[in-house]
């Protein structure tokens, strides 16, 4: 079976440091998917908010996601203390990427978890429709 593989950018401009809560595990007493995308979700709200955004406050429209892809190298345990890394890439007219790195903290070295992707796009939730990236944006996400 053929596996995902997230090539992540050599730098990171965004990190923020969470504790796993007894709720983001499953019956298989680790994190679960649907947690990971929480963690993720959360990491995602903090970098936006760094920027001056919000998930549906970029400029006057949201975010919408288009995609995720999620690549586990390890377990994550309940107490475990991680550090969440976001940055934007992949620009293009309508949309971009965000790219995080999910590292566990244990007594100071840091252990790779998750690769993860979201696919962001601008949307007009009025319209129900799709939106152009302005250059503003662009800048003010890239740094």
């Amino acid at each position: 079976m053929n596996r995902i593989k997230i090539n992540l950018p050599n730098q990171f401009n965004f990190s923020i440091q969470m504790d796993i809560r007894v709720t983001d595990l499953n019956y298989g007493g680790h994190v679960g998917n649907d947690a990971i995308l929480s963690l993720l979700q959360e990491a995602r709200q903090q970098f936006l908010q760094s920027k001056g955004y919000a998930e549906l406050e970029v400029e006057s429209y949201g975010l919408i996601m288009a995609d995720a892809m999620i690549e586990y190298k390890k377990e994550l345990n309940h107490r475990d203390k991680i550090k969440i890394a976001v940055t934007a890439a992949d620009f293009d007219k309508l949309g971009f990427d965000l790219y995080y790195q999910v590292l566990i903290i244990n007594n100071g070295e840091e252990v790779l978890a998750v690769r993860a992707k979201t696919g962001m796009m601008l949307y007009d939730y009025d319209a129900k429709k799709k939106v152009s990236l302005t250059d503003e944006i662009i800048s003010k996400l890239s740094f």
